[in-house]
């Protein structure tokens, strides 16, 4: 799989179980990326995801262990660490900004080596930082 999460400077994904921030440029990037694939996601994630709904979205609560190689995740409240061994590529979504969170991408990256970092200009970012590493 190949998994994807959305992460503040200091490395918080989630606080008191909501998300940190969410953009309509960045749901339409990753519909993009995964459009020859699927993009897995719980039903969580899935509710950013209404105005754009696309047939590559799959929400299902077991997503991290039915995507298929090559097909994409979405970690947005819950950690890709906890499926580190089925990962074949890894994205970080960085927002460029310091947000509350209670909840920390702790994964170690060694294994991993960055391949490609570009940036997007969000609806709600002026800029988003997208790191893709590969084992």
């Amino acid at each position: 799989m190949i998994a994807m999460i959305c992460l503040d400077d200091k490395n918080g994904y989630l606080f008191t179980k909501r998300r940190q921030s969410q953009d309509s440029v960045l749901r339409s990037w990753m519909i993009e990326k995964a459009k020859d694939s699927a993009l897995w996601m719980n039903a969580y994630s899935q509710k950013q995801f209404e105005n754009q709904m696309s047939p590559v979205i799959k929400a299902d609560e077991e997503f991290g262990s039915k995507a298929g190689k090559g097909e994409y995740c979405f970690f947005e409240n819950i950690s890709p660490s906890d499926f580190a061994d089925r990962i074949e590529k890894l994205i970080l979504i960085k927002w460029n900004r310091v947000y509350p969170s209670d909840k920390k991408f702790t994964m170690d990256l060694s294994g991993f080596r960055l391949e490609k970092t570009e940036e997007l200009k969000g609806s709600s970012h002026d800029k988003i930082t997208i790191e893709e590493y590969s084992i």
